[in-house]
């Protein structure tokens, strides 16, 4: 099992005066599982911390990741073809890219649950394996 993680959490966690920011960085602190960024989520990241924040933020990420506190994982061939299907089918509910491609991975890794705060997009979206996703951290 593994903890997914959304570009929402992971940015709280890094960003002191997010207001999601206990709430994220106590999951993430709290999570008996391995921690997973699917690779788009780590462009998103970096890009937010280089708008708001300062750029050695995302530097220390990276030191985590090389450390073995995260797990990256990238997409494989077959979820591209999953990220064209959620992303045609969700195209009226604004899916784009990055939120399919954290889907794909989620099912590819047969996870029940994600950490994101976007509960908008999420809640919309029907997993294969699951009937709906445990959303986390809770609204």
């Amino acid at each position: 099992m593994a903890l997914i993680l959304d570009t929402g959490p992971l940015y709280a966690s890094l960003d002191r005066t997010d207001a999601d920011h206990a709430a994220c960085s106590a999951l993430i602190a709290s999570a008996g599982e391995a921690l997973v960024i699917p690779s788009p989520v780590l462009v998103e990241v970096d890009y937010l911390v280089h708008v708001r924040m300062h750029p050695g933020i995302f530097a220390a990420l990276l030191d985590d990741i090389i450390a073995g506190a995260y797990r990256v994982e990238d997409l494989q061939p077959p979820d591209f073809r999953r990220v064209h299907e959620l992303c045609s089918r969700y195209e009226d509910a604004d899916i784009g890219f990055v939120d399919a491609a954290v889907l794909a991975i989620v099912e590819r890794l047969n996870e029940p649950k994600l950490a994101t705060l976007d509960h908008r997009h999420f809640s919309i979206l029907r997993p294969r394996h699951v009937d709906s996703l445990q959303l986390l951290p809770d609204a």
